[in-house]
Parts: structure tokens; sequence; C-alpha cells
């Protein structure tokens, strides 16, 4: 069945007239006969009763009738969703974030995208880097914006933003006055670090071990202002990028640079390697790369699923 046919038919039963409908399409009275003739052929029934002076539909016709309204909706739907997506102006994009990159991005992220694409939603999926890399490449999420670094070979990487990492220590602490530290210097302190399934906890005890010290490890936690706060109740110390301190208001929080070496924090975004990118989601990361959402702004199309 063709659709022209099909559309023929229509255009023939809501006129009653083979005559009148010509005179309202593109079509000739004889290449309208000839598309209800192929499909009656085709479908095995007859589709209007003839004997009358005015054109009727057989039941076999309504349901046709019916049924091919239906269905050239539906394609006109189509049509519809698919120009919306091409023109950004629907869609769903599910992007997977640490809690703490998260906090200091990703309202900045929804507020600047729904600016231009209210219609699209973000779904944030908040869990720890090592995770987030795992629903990638399984396909479960679109993007994501992790501690690098990652493995090339599995996933498109772009830089992000880099920060530095610093001491967190109590105001009272034996160090607080210092103008900077060394992490040699805090081999006998109780560190709080992420949960295992983050990447920065490997990447401290890493740091650590290269400067000659396995860290003893006090809490650890997948939220950083739980971290924070443990550190205000002098139960330990913490290394985090800098940009945290912003975000916090502890007043006996005190932040001490650290040298020899000096960490820095690389964010960058990651898509798997050879994935279909929609409309939308080419437009969010163009959007990301360009470097333009650093600030606390919070938005409102965004569904958030936070699982650590």
């Amino acid at each position: 069945m063709e659709l022209r046919d099909l559309k023929s038919f229509i255009e023939v039963a809501n006129y009653k007239s083979f005559t009148k409908a010509a005179s309202h399409s593109y079509l000739s009275q004889p290449a309208l006969s000839k598309a209800v003739k192929k499909l009656e052929e085709e479908l095995h029934v007859e589709l209007f009763d003839r004997s009358r002076r005015q054109l009727k539909l057989t039941d076999a016709g309504k349901i046709v009738y019916q049924q091919g309204i239906k269905a050239l909706s539906s394609l006109s739907e189509l049509t519809t969703l698919l120009d919306e997506l091409i023109n950004i102006e629907a869609g769903e994009i599910k992007i997977g974030i640490p809690p703490l990159i998260g906090t200091l991005f990703f309202p900045s992220i929804a507020r600047s995208f729904s600016e231009q694409y209210p219609k699209v939603v973000l779904e944030l999926v908040e869990l720890g880097a090592k995770l987030i890399e795992d629903l990638v490449e399984e396909g479960q999420i679109d993007v994501g914006i992790i501690v690098l670094p990652s493995d090339k070979s599995k996933f498109n990487i772009s830089p992000f933003v880099k920060d530095e990492f610093v001491l967190y220590i109590h105001k009272d602490h034996d160090l607080a006055q210092q103008p900077f530290v060394s992490l040699h210097q805090l081999q006998n302190e109780k560190f709080i670090l992420f949960s295992r399934e983050f990447a920065l906890h490997d990447y401290i005890r890493r740091e650590c071990i290269a400067s000659g010290f396995t860290p003893t490890v006090s809490y650890q936690s997948s939220q950083w202002d739980l971290i924070i706060e443990l550190v205000a109740s002098q139960l330990g110390i913490a290394i985090l990028p800098k940009s945290i301190y912003y975000k916090q208001n502890n007043p006996n929080i005190r932040i001490i640079p650290l040298r020899n070496p000096t960490l820095i924090w690389e964010v960058g975004i990651i898509t798997k390697k050879d994935s279909y990118h929609s409309f939308a989601l080419r437009e969010l990361l163009k959007q990301l790369t360009k470097g333009t959402v650093y600030d606390s702004s919070s938005s409102s199309n965004v569904k958030n699923i936070s699982d650590k």
C-alpha cells in the first residue's frame, strides 16, 4: 500500500466525488480513480458504493477511512516531533556528574541551557566518577562530567575546568597559619576522604603514597558538605578543590595551598566513542566546551537522581 494512494482515497471520501476531489487537489480525476482502484485491488475489497449518484463508503471503506486518518495523523505528528528535535525544541539528556562537580557547576549548566532550549530536560544522575564512566560506556547516560584522566580509547574527552587542590583544616589547627604545606607534612594527620567509588579517593591516596606515606583515613563520605563539617569538628583534614571553599560558609574552616607537589583538579566531559549524539546533546556539548557556565544559579527543568 502506497501512502499517496491512501491520501487519494481519503480525498475522494471527503468530497464524496472523484470530480470534486480532483478540483480541490493536484491530481486529475483519472489519477484519483486509478489510485482508489489500486487500493481496492491490494486490499481485496470495494471501498465505495458506486451505484448511487453520490459516492458512499462501504463498510470496508469506512474501516480503511478511519484507520487511514489515524495513520496520516501519526505520520504528521512524527514529522512535527522530528522537526522539534532538529530545532532543539524537545528532548531529554541524561548527564552524569559526581556530587562535588554537580554542586559547583550543574546549576549553571542547567540554567544556561534551559534559557535557550526550555523544552529539553536535563536528567541529572549523581554518582562517583568511576560509576559514571561505566554508565557512559554502557550507553545508559549520554554524557558525563568527571575528574580526569579517563580512558581515551573508550571516550571522547574534552577539558571542562581546572582548579587547584588545597588543604582544608580547622582554624585552630597547628598548620592553620602556614603560607603553604607539603603533602609530606600531613603524614601524621587523619584524612577525611570521599568514598571509594569516587575518583578523588584514589587520587588523594596515590599522591600521598607518592610523597612517601599511606594516609590514615578517619572518615569517608559521598557528600562534600559533610566532609567540610567533619573537618570543622576537628575530626580530620581534607584535600579538596579550592572552588568548594567559596560554596561553604563555616567560619571554622581554613584553606592552605599545597606545594611540593602542587595538586591540580582537572574536570572533563566524556561521551562514548562512536555513539549517536542527538541534536540536543550536540548543542549541550557545544555550550559546555565553550566554558560559559560557572555560577550557582538553579534551573527548573531538572530531574535529580541522587544515588551517591
